[in-house]
C-alpha cells in the first residue's frame, strides 16, 4: 500500500502539502493540486484516517440513533443519512435507543467523548446528558432532529408537516364519503403522533363529522392495530386512518379476520409509504414522506454545524403527498 511520503517524493512536493490537498484543496494551487491528485490515483494511496482523527481530534463520524431499528421505515431514512455522511467524508455510526432514555443517553456520551463528530437522533427526546454541550455551544452545538419536531428541543430538525398530513388523510376519505371514520393513532407521547392526530380531527370538524372521529391508541406495530380495529369495527367505522404503514396492514388483516373487505366495506389509509406499500392487497393508499431526503438533510445541517455554519434554516419541513391506491373507495350505503 502507497503511503504519503512516496506520494510526495513522486509528486515532488512535501507531505504537508499532500495532505492540504486532501483535506483543503482551495489553499493549493491548482497546478500543484492536479500533479498531486494525479499521482495519488497512480499509486492507489488512501489516507489514514484514524491517524488523521488523532491529529486534528475529528473523529470522522456521525452517530445516528434509531427508536426503533427493525421498523423499515428508518431504513430508508439511514440509507440517504449513509449517503450524505460518506459524500462529506463521515463514516455513520447506529445506535439503536429502543426509546429507552437511558440507551439514549449512553449513545449521546459518545459525543462528549469525542467518539463522534456530530448526533442525529430520530425520537422525540433530547438525551438528558446533552444539555451542557447545549449551554456551552448554544445554536452551533452539533446536534439535529430528524422526524420528529418539537418547537420546545431547540436543535434544528428536518420533518413534514404531520398536522396537514393529518388533514389530507381525512379530506380524502370525507371526499369518497366517508362520515364513520376511525383512527389508530401511535403512542400520544410522540409529538408526530399528536400533531398528525390534531391534523386529522382539525379536518375532522371543518367537514362537520358528527361523531367527529373514533380514535383508538396504538404503538405502531401491525399487532396492535389489529387489537384496535376489531373494536373500531364495533362502532361501525366505515374507514380508519392508520398512522403508520405497519398498523395499516394490522388494520387490514383484522377487517379480513371479520369477514369483510378492504375497501368494499372499510377503506385504509396508512403513513410513510413504504417500499412495500404498494403491494398490499389491496395496494395502500397512504402518505408518503420523503424518508431519504430527510436523513440526507437532516446530514447536511450537521455538517453546516461541524463547520461552525449557522445553517440557513433550522427546522426545515419537507413535502409530503397523498398517494391514492386501491386501499380506499366510496363508502356503501350499508356494511353487507
Amino acid at each position: 500500500m502507497a503511503t504519503i511520503i512516496q506520494v510526495a517524493a513522486q509528486a515532488g512536493v512535501s507531505t504537508a502539502t499532500v495532505s492540504r490537498v486532501l483535506s483543503q484543496p482551495d489553499r493549493v494551487a491548482v497546478g500543484t493540486r492536479e500533479r498531486v491528485l494525479e499521482v495519488v490515483q497512480t499509486l492507489g494511496y488512501r489516507p489514514n484516517v484514524a491517524a488523521r482523527s488523532l491529529r486534528t481530534h475529528r473523529a470522522a463520524k456521525i452517530l445516528l440513533t434509531v427508536p426503533d431499528i427493525s421498523n423499515p421505515f428508518f431504513a430508508s431514512v439511514i440509507r440517504g443519512a449513509e449517503e450524505a455522511a460518506r459524500d462529506a467524508g463521515y463514516a455513520l455510526v447506529l445506535g439503536d435507543t429502543r426509546l429507552n432514555p437511558e440507551v439514549e443517553d449512553q449513545y449521546a456520551e459518545m459525543l462528549s467523548r469525542r467518539e463522534v463528530d456530530g448526533l442525529i437522533f430520530l425520537g422525540h427526546r433530547l438525551p438528558a446528558s446533552l444539555a451542557p454541550l447545549l449551554t456551552r455551544r448554544g445554536e452551533l452545538a452539533p446536534v439535529v432532529n430528524g422526524c420528529e419536531y418539537s418547537p420546545d428541543i431547540g436543535v434544528p430538525s428536518v420533518h413534514i408537516d404531520n398536522a396537514a398530513a393529518g388533514r389530507d388523510a381525512i379530506d380524502h376519505l370525507v371526499a369518497l364519503g366517508h362520515r364513520a371514520i376511525g383512527v389508530i393513532t401511535g403512542p400520544q407521547v410522540s409529538p408526530i403522533s399528536r400533531d398528525r392526530l390534531a391534523g386529522a380531527t382539525a379536518a375532522a370538524v371543518c367537514h362537520g363529522l358528527p361523531n367527529g372521529l373514533l380514535v383508538r391508541t396504538g404503538d405502531y406495530s401491525a399487532g396492535s392495530a389489529f387489537d384496535q380495529m376489531r373494536a373500531l369495527l364495533d362502532q361501525g367505522v366505515t374507514a380508519v386512518f392508520c398512522f403508520n404503514d405497519e398498523m395499516a396492514i394490522g388494520a387490514m388483516r383484522a377487517i379480513e379476520k371479520a369477514g369483510l373487505s378492504c375497501p368494499d366495506h372499510v377503506s385504509v389509509i396508512g403513513f410513510d409509504d413504504l417500499p412495500l406499500a404498494r403491494f398490499f392487497h389491496p395496494a395502500l393508499t397512504t402518505i408518503a414522506q420523503p424518508k431519504g431526503l430527510i436523513g440526507q438533510r437532516a446530514v447536511e445541517l450537521l455538517v453546516s454545524l461541524l463547520h461552525g455554519v449557522e445553517p440557513p434554516v433550522r427546522q426545515l419541513t419537507l413535502r409530503h403527498e397523498l398517494v391514492v391506491r386501491g386501499s380506499t373507495a366510496p363508502v356503501r350505503a350499508a356494511l353487507a
